[in-house]
């Protein structure tokens, strides 16, 4: 073997897709651990649940027999019976992570002495892979985790060492171990060895190492390297699951937020797998962390998820990972624009003219449009969104939402999302455009000049808001046919209300009949359930409902027609609204939520 065949040379080892649906690599010496014999036998176990070993075809039972005894030597087949294989115990622990100790620093020796000559410290880098591959069965033991994790061994920094090895085929198998020690599913098996593990990882700044290692590793040419990528976001999946706590640290001074969004600025190249995992941390880093949200405003991050998303103006995602991605950057994009104050995003996402992309997807009718509906409502909601509200009227968006009010998108196979979502999502946004733009608008007159040149005070005048004329007119176009549409709404989420409240006290009359008392975590259940089954739809429709008919003197009298005509009267409607008043929450603070209150109750009166 010359100079170069060594050079190129890859360890023999079997990688796992992007996906994770392959085979685990196998050490290339001697025999199998017994944790992954262990492993191997409740992935058959696995086989025989799924499918009865009865029904399975002679060729198939034969298989499974050949695998388990050449395989599986120490394992006995007797039957359906499989043998429990002896967990690994700590002494013969020890002494696996004393001869990766070793391995590690004849690697290193080797490597400065002859820095010139790889052919010299190829075998030990080539041994330390091996044992990497051997430490794997750690994984399968977390209540072990302290022997790795103790000052003695000092495994676990040696560990992290190896990601920035020099030998990239060294880093991407330390991360495969890492990756597998940190699972969900193991640590979920030992409390006190997951939360000594994610302490000890968050204290060595693992995510630091992983972010600077990533920088380096050739996710475009390389896909062994790719691979590495997707498992380095595996580990801090895996980190924010078991501790969300640790978001805002891990994006800030860790450097992961900068990461994931030079990465999906990335125009060519590159696994869109990859770039879908890096949406997902995003996403999950913005739900976890407000501090992470005005984070991403100051990196230009939302500037980055509108570009992202103006690729599916015009078409829709062509593969699983493509949907994934879009919906992850919609779901980014929504947690962003949902901030405690103060909140920049609004701006941000004002200036960076997203009001327009959102248009744009609504009336192109493809996929993104039931996203951008969700997009489309978090931006207007609340007082920080009167001038998205403003806007959207200006850009001719009532030209887009009220054809939807009238006909809700088609729900396509694999959307996600359901008639009556989007029937909530365009409600809701039709009621924060009426509430976010003023009747009117205070302008001050210009000073009159007297003769001694002094200006005298001229009292402000009111001026109606333009926008929201052009709201309320559409209430009474056509026939008032918005209004028909609204009461159909009424009427539908009303009926759902109701067979909801049939239920709830049937449920009443049973916990009586225990001798169950219904105390307040009881009520508050069965006010989840109502809003759940449609209460929280029915509340938008009937505050639409008292706001258009107080503007409108005709809409007034053909609601309260539609409502005598089936049976109704203004009760129905003013009732619901009372009880919404009565239960805001206490988020908005007690001047807000006791102003909020004033003006709807004033319109339950106007009624």
């Amino acid at each position: 073997m010359n100079v170069g065949d060594i050079l190129h040379f890859k360890p023999p080892e079997v990688k796992r897709d992007l996906e994770g649906d392959g085979e685990e690599g196998t050490a290339a010496t001697g025999g199998m651990p017994a944790a992954k014999v262990r492993k191997k036998l409740q992935e058959i176990e696995r086989s025989r649940k799924e499918l009865p070993f009865e029904q399975l075809t002679d060729q198939e039972k034969l298989k499974m027999l050949q695998a388990a005894e050449s395989e599986l030597p120490m394992a006995n087949i007797l039957g359906d019976e499989v043998e429990q294989v002896a967990a690994v115990d700590i002494a013969s622990m020890k002494r696996t992570i004393q001869s990766f100790q070793k391995k590690v620093n004849r690697n290193q020796e080797a490597r400065i002495k002859f820095p010139d000559n790889p052919e010299k410290f190829m075998q030990t880098e080539l041994d330390l892979h091996d044992e990497i591959v051997e430490m794997r069965a750690i994984a399968t033991q977390p209540e072990i985790y302290p022997l790795l994790l103790s000052s003695e061994t000092g495994a676990l920094k040696t560990i992290l060492t190896l990601i920035n090895h020099e030998n990239t085929d060294v880093s991407v198998a330390v991360i495969e171990l890492l990756q597998e020690l940190s699972d969900v599913d193991t640590l979920n098996e030992s409390a006190e060895g997951a939360h000594l593990l994610v302490e000890e990882l968050n204290e060595l700044r693992v995510v630091s190492v992983l972010v600077q290692n990533m920088d380096r590793l050739d996710e475009v040419n390389n896909k062994e390297e790719a691979q590495a990528v997707f498992n380095s976001l595996g580990v801090v999946e895996n980190i924010l699951e078991f501790k969300p706590d640790l978001s805002f640290d891990v994006s800030s001074s860790q450097n992961l937020l900068p990461w994931i969004i030079k990465r999906l600025k990335m125009k060519s190249g590159g696994d869109i797998s990859v770039k879908s995992y890096a949406s997902e941390i995003l996403a999950i880093l913005l739900q976890n962390s407000d501090d992470v949200k005005r984070q991403l405003g100051e990196c230009e991050g939302i500037d980055t998820l509108l570009q992202q998303l103006s690729q599916f103006k015009r078409r829709d995602p062509n593969s699983s990972e493509d949907s994934e991605f879009m919906e992850n950057t919609f779901d980014g994009l929504c947690s962003a624009l949902l901030c405690s104050p103060p909140n920049p995003n609004r701006q941000y996402f004002l200036e960076g003219e997203g009001l327009q992309l959102m248009n744009l997807l609504l009336r192109e009718k493809k996929r993104s449009r039931f996203g951008a509906l969700k997009v489309l409502n978090y931006a207007l909601t609340g007082r920080e969104g009167a001038d998205n509200c403003l806007k959207w009227v200006d850009i001719l968006g009532l030209r887009t939402i009220f054809p939807l009010f009238m006909r809700p998108p088609s729900i396509t196979k694999g959307c996600g999302y359901t008639t009556e979502q989007c029937e909530e999502h365009i409600l809701s946004i039709i009621y924060w455009l009426m509430r976010n733009i003023p009747s009117v608008s205070i302008s001050s007159a210009a000073p009159a000049v007297t003769s001694s040149d002094e200006p005298s005070a001229v009292a402000p005048t009111q001026q109606p808001v333009q926008q929201r004329v052009r709201l309320m007119n559409k209430w009474v176009e056509r026939d008032m046919e918005k209004v028909d549409r609204l009461m159909e709404l009424h009427f539908k989420y009303a009926q759902r209300v109701n067979n909801c409240d049939r239920k709830i006290d049937r449920q009443r009359r049973e916990l009586a009949e225990a001798g169950e008392e219904v105390d307040e975590d009881v009520e508050e259940e069965f006010y989840l359930l109502r809003l759940d089954s449609g209460l929280f739809t029915l509340q938008l429709i009937d505050c639409i409902i008292l706001q258009a008919s107080t503007y409108h003197k005709k809409v007034s009298e053909k609601v309260h027609t539609s409502l005598r005509l089936r049976g109704h009267n203004k009760d129905t409607v003013r009732d619901v609204i009372r009880e919404y008043a009565s239960r805001l929450g206490d988020e908005r603070g007690e001047e807000e939520r006791e102003e909020e209150q004033k003006k709807l109750l004033e319109l339950v009166d106007a009624f």
